[in-house]
């Protein structure tokens, strides 16, 4: 916007009388002259605001309106924290507030460009302090290409902070969110999310639903703080689920870390697993937990708990270690061993390592260094191992 000098239009039809007239004039001349004081003492004050525009009409004697206007603030070095041109301006008799009509601005961080914003309007507080835009409100990092969009936008430049309210909307090549509110750090590139929280992350492709969410942008990482669903989608179907009380979505590696209360559903294999840590690699297609895990086959009733697990979804097949145990619901049977490996869609079992197998119809308890088999039909095989005896005791 190119910058003209300050002109006074002529208002004497409209104040009714030459002495009001030259009161309105003498207020113009003295507010423009008090701003450009302020911008000149930089050192001395931390408000260093200036305004350019051309004078149209004073509407009452406590309030100046400036058309095409510019509107600009520098800290205490001289560089720029923000700079808001409007149609129109409208400013209080104490100077610290402006009201703007469709305002663009650029926010600045260390003397550099780092947010651009529009609305329909918006207001100028606390000697420039705090910027609210209100209505279409559009904020773009240019540093990384988010765009931020909703009804209200509070600006506070010295900490570094943007406030989006009602309908947020945040969009960007790697990740787009809504919620109720955002609050975005700038100079961390950090975007936290309150209230009706629903994302997805384009690669890895993944939905989540919660009530706070927090996006690191450099970083590719994605917080839920507290309990939060995912979705996964292949081929524009829902593939797995997952809930936990917390989350970490690392994009670039793409794995996530679940921890507290987690539940993975997958829907193939249709397998539900539960535990307070698991490591989804969804790349690779695993779930790896380090602490105890429970596995639930929903097709063939069947649960197998242990110390530790990986499951690999992709192969369908589950390794288990520490205090395995494997249940059948239909028939009661029970295998315990140190370790077990899963065939999920075979069903076969083979279990090693102090290795107990028993079934009540018919009633049998069997032990030894290995077995092998399926549990759901009661076709469990116990070996001994070298110099160890297989025993079998029949329960009348």
């Amino acid at each position: 916007m190119s910058r003209k000098s300050n002109q006074l239009l002529p208002l004497w039809e409209q104040a009714g009388t030459i002495a009001k007239a030259k009161q309105l004039l003498v207020f113009a001349f003295g507010f423009l002259a008090m701003a450009t004081m302020l911008s000149a003492c930089e050192g001395k004050s931390n408000r260093n605001e200036t305004l350019k525009g051309d004078t149209t009409e004073t509407e009452v004697e406590a309030s100046l309106v400036l058309k095409n206007v510019t509107l600009d603030q520098v800290d205490n070095q001289g560089l720029p924290l923000w700079k808001v041109e409007a149609k129109q301006a409208t400013y209080s008799q104490d100077q610290k507030t402006a009201l703007v009509n469709n305002p663009t601005g650029d926010l600045f961080q260390d003397g550099e460009i780092v947010l651009q914003v529009s609305a329909n309007r918006g207001e100028i507080q606390q000697d420039g302090k705090a910027i609210l835009l209100q209505e279409k409100i559009v904020a773009t990092d240019l540093r990384n290409g988010t765009v931020f969009k909703g009804d209200e936008l509070e600006w506070l430049p010295q900490e570094d902070l943007l406030v989006v309210r009602n309908n947020l909307q945040g969009n960007h090549p790697q990740f787009q969110a809504s919620a109720k509110e955002g609050r975005y750090f700038s100079r961390q590139q950090r975007l936290e999310l309150f209230g009706q929280v629903a994302a997805i992350s384009k690669d890895p492709n993944l939905q989540m639903k919660t009530e706070r969410l927090v996006w690191l942008i450099q970083a590719q990482k994605v917080i839920g703080p507290v309990r939060t669903q995912m979705e996964r989608y292949k081929n524009n179907t829902v593939s797995d689920r997952v809930e936990a009380d917390k989350s970490q979505l690392n994009q670039k590696t793409k794995t996530v870390t679940l921890q507290q209360n987690v539940q993975l559903t997958s829907l193939e294999p249709p397998m539900l697993i539960s535990s307070n840590s698991v490591v989804w690699n969804l790349d690779a297609q695993t779930a790896v937990s380090d602490q105890p895990v429970q596995i639930i086959d929903q097709q063939e009733k069947l649960t197998v708990t242990a110390n530790q697990g990986q499951i690999d979804l992709e192969r369908e097949v589950a390794n288990l270690t520490g205090g395995v145990q494997g249940l059948a619901d239909r028939n009661q049977a029970k295998l315990y061993a140190n370790q077990l490996r899963w065939d999920i869609p075979t069903q076969n079992m083979q279990a090693s390592g102090n290795v107990i197998y028993q079934q009540i119809d018919p009633p049998l308890l069997t032990t030894g260094a290995a077995a092998v088999g399926k549990l759901q039909d009661q076709s469990i095989v116990v070996n001994g191992g070298a110099g160890e005896p297989v025993v079998t005791e029949i329960i009348p």
